[in-house]
């Protein structure tokens, strides 16, 4: 694998900003022609520094006013309860991310939903059935300050 440089780091930042750059457009913002700014791409993309290209999505415009994090604890701590738990978030549409974290709590949920209504069904009915569940906390989203869909990228990645 190679290092990445400076015009690599360039390449993932315009990316990041807008994944539907033609190669051309690309290659202008980063100052380089259409076919050596091409080979970067696919560079990264074989790398892993790319994973995949996706669209963000308006969650309000489809009707999920309500996003939600909530912290799972399981019943108790083992392998099998926590492929039992990231086995069923993987099946839920609504999660939309999953984390295992430290401290009081086992693993972090983000979670959209239509308003609370769905949410008290979707507390009750969906991760109420999931058995290795212990406790949950739930944080409501007031507000959406920054929602950047893209990562910092620096020139001492690896």
């Amino acid at each position: 694998m190679e290092k990445i440089d400076v015009t690599d780091i360039r390449l993932l930042r315009e990316l990041q900003k807008n994944a539907k750059l033609t190669t051309k457009e690309l290659g202008d913002r980063i100052n380089l022609s259409a076919s050596p700014t091409f080979e970067r791409q696919k560079r990264l993309e074989r790398e892993g520094y790319i994973t995949r290209y996706v669209a963000k999505v308006d969650h309000r415009k489809l009707g999920n006013n309500l996003v939600v994090f909530c912290n799972i604890r399981l019943k108790h701590h083992s392998k099998k309860l926590g492929e039992e738990f990231v086995a069923a978030m993987q099946k839920i549409q609504e999660v939309t991310e999953c984390y295992n974290t430290s401290g009081d709590f086992d693993y972090l949920i983000k979670i959209y939903l239509r308003n609370m209504e769905h949410y008290h069904d979707f507390v009750y009915n969906t991760l109420g059935v999931i058995d290795c569940i212990g406790s949950l906390h739930s944080v409501f989203v007031i507000a959406e300050e920054k929602t950047e869909a893209g990562i910092p990228v620096a020139l001492d990645a690896k």
